[in-house]
C-alpha cells in the first residue's frame, strides 16, 4: 500500500508539473494576458495531490491506517474530489481565456460542481481525521 500510495504522489506531481506547463503555454498561444483560474491549477494539483500524499504516507508509516476499513473509502473520496475540482478549475480557466461568455446556467454549473469537488474533498478529510482518532484511541489503550 505505501506503494501505492508513494504511486499516487508521483502521479498528482507529474499532474501538477503537466497543470503549470499548459497554463503557460495555452496563455501564451492564445496571447492571454491575465488572470485566470488555469494559474491555479498546477499549485492545487502538486499541493492536494503530491505534498497531501506524501503525508499520508508518512503517517501510514507511523499509524498503519491504510489497515483500516475507513482507508479505501478516504482514498476514493478524496482522489474523487481532486479530479473533479481541478477539473472545474480548468473548465473555466480555458473558458476564461478562450473568452467564452457562458450562460448563466453554464456558469452556475460550473460553480455548483467544483463545489460538489470541494465538499468531496472535505469529506475525504473528516474520513481521515476519523481513522487517525480511531488509531490513535487504539494505540492509547493497547498502551494503557
Amino acid at each position: 500500500m505505501m506503494r501505492r500510495l508513494l504511486g499516487t504522489s508521483f502521479g498528482y506531481l507529474l499532474a501538477g508539473l503537466a497543470g503549470g506547463v499548459f497554463y503557460r503555454e495555452f496563455t501564451k498561444f492564445q496571447g492571454f494576458d491575465g488572470r485566470t483560474t488555469l494559474s491555479f491549477v498546477h499549485l492545487h494539483l502538486l499541493v492536494l495531490g503530491m505534498v497531501f500524499f506524501l503525508v499520508v504516507l508518512i503517517l501510514d508509516r507511523l499509524f498503519q491506517i491504510t489497515q483500516s476499513k475507513l482507508f479505501p473509502v478516504f482514498f476514493g473520496i478524496y482522489n474523487a474530489g481532486i479530479v473533479v475540482s481541478v477539473s472545474c478549475m480548468v473548465a473555466r480557466g480555458v473558458t476564461q481565456v478562450l473568452g467564452t461568455d457562458l450562460s448563466s446556467g453554464a456558469d452556475a454549473a460550473i460553480s455548483g460542481v467544483s463545489g460538489l469537488g470541494h465538499i468531496l474533498l472535505g469529506a475525504g478529510l473528516v474520513i481521515l481525521f476519523i481513522l487517525l482518532f480511531q488509531k490513535i484511541k487504539r494505540e492509547t489503550v493497547a498502551q494503557a
